[in-house]
C-alpha cells in the first residue's frame, strides 16, 4: 500500500524532520508534497531546500515542493517576493505554486482586496511556469467579531471562485492543470464548481471531525478521479490524535476515513489518490 500526503509543512520540523520522515516510510506513505509558504516570502525556499536534503535518501519518502504566497502575507507580495517565486518553480522539484488563496478569518490579515490582489499575481506566475496552484480557502462566517466587522460581507469562497474562472479558468490557462483545493473545507456547490474549473479536492483530518458531516457528503460526492488526501500537517491531526502534533504517517487514518465514505479499501483508496496525484503531477510518477 502506497499513500501520498499531497500537502505538509515540513519546515515545521526543525528538530526532528528525519525520524518525521521515517515514520512516514513506515506508514506506506511514499510521496510528500512539502509547502512551500515559511513564514512569509523569505522562507519560500524551505520546501525545496527540503526536497533537495532529503533526496534519494533511504527509508524517506520522495519528496517534492511548492512556493508561494500564504494570503497572511499577502501585503509582502511585493515585485521582489514575486521575482524570487519565478526563479524558484524553475525547478524541476517545486511542482505547484502555493498555498495561495484567500484567508478572511483572522483579524489581523490583510484586507480582502490586498489578498484578492496578490492571488492574481501569483496565478500569473503560475501561467508563466505553466505548473498548478494550491488552493487555500478560508471564510469569515466562523471568525471573531472582530474579523466579520474587518471583512464584512465578503466571501472568501464566492471572491476565489469568481477569481479563478476569471484567470485561471481551462478557457484562460489552456492545458496547465488546475490544481488542489487543499484541505476542502467548502459545500457541494462549492465543490462542484471548483470541480468544473478542473481542480481536484484534497481532504485532511477534519474529514474525521464528528462535526464534519457536511464535510464528508463532499468527500463522498467527489468524482473518483478528482480526490486527493493530505495531511496539512502539523495542523489538523485526525481521529484518534485530534489535538496532537499532525504528522505525514497519520494520512493512513484520513485516508481510512475517505475509503469508508466510498465504500471501497484503505488500499484501493491509496492507489487511486496516489495515482491521482501522479496524473496531476506526471513527473511524480517514476
Amino acid at each position: 500500500m502506497y499513500l501520498t500526503d499531497s500537502h505538509a509543512h515540513l519546515d515545521m520540523y526543525p528538530d526532528g524532520l528525519a525520524e518525521v520522515l521515517a515514520r512516514a516510510e513506515a506508514a506506506g506513505v511514499r510521496t510528500i508534497l512539502a509547502i512551500g509558504i515559511g513564514d512569509g516570502p523569505d522562507q519560500m525556499q524551505r520546501a525545496l531546500e527540503i526536497a533537495t536534503q532529503f533526496s534519494g535518501k533511504p527509508e524517506t519518502p520522495a519528496i517534492y515542493a511548492s512556493a508561494g504566497i500564504h494570503p497572511q502575507e499577502a501585503h509582502r507580495a511585493d515585485a521582489a517576493a514575486l521575482a524570487k517565486l519565478a526563479r524558484l518553480v524553475e525547478d524541476n522539484r517545486v511542482i505547484a505554486i502555493g498555498e495561495i488563496g484567500l484567508d478572511y478569518y483572522h483579524v489581523d490579515n490583510p484586507t480582502a482586496p490586498i489578498q484578492r490582489d496578490a492571488f492574481v499575481a501569483q496565478v500569473q506566475v503560475a501561467a508563466a511556469a505553466r505548473k498548478p496552484v494550491l488552493i487555500h480557502c478560508r471564510t469569515s462566517e466562523l471568525a471573531t467579531p472582530e474579523a466579520k466587522d474587518k471583512f464584512g460581507s465578503a466571501n472568501a469562497w464566492q471572491d476565489l471562485l469568481e477569481l479563478l474562472d476569471a484567470h485561471w479558468s481551462p478557457k484562460n490557462r489552456g492545458a496547465i492543470p488546475a490544481g488542489i483545493l487543499h484541505c476542502f473545507s467548502g459545500t457541494i456547490e462549492q465543490a462542484q464548481r471548483a470541480l468544473d474549473l478542473g481542480f481536484y479536492l484534497s481532504f485532511a483530518g477534519n474529514l474525521t471531525y464528528p462535526r464534519a458531516a457536511g464535510l464528508r457528503e463532499v468527500a463522498a460526492f467527489a468524482p473518483a478521479n478528482r480526490i486527493l488526501v493530505e495531511t496539512d500537517a502539523p495542523f489538523l491531526a485526525p481521529i484518534p490524535h485530534r489535538g496532537e502534533q499532525n504528522e505525514p504517517a497519520l494520512v493512513v487514518h484520513t485516508a481510512q476515513c475517505l475509503a469508508g465514505l466510498r465504500g471501497i479499501s484503505l488500499e484501493e483508496i491509496a492507489a487511486l489518490t496516489t495515482a491521482n496525484f501522479n496524473r496531476l503531477f506526471p513527473t511524480t510518477n517514476n
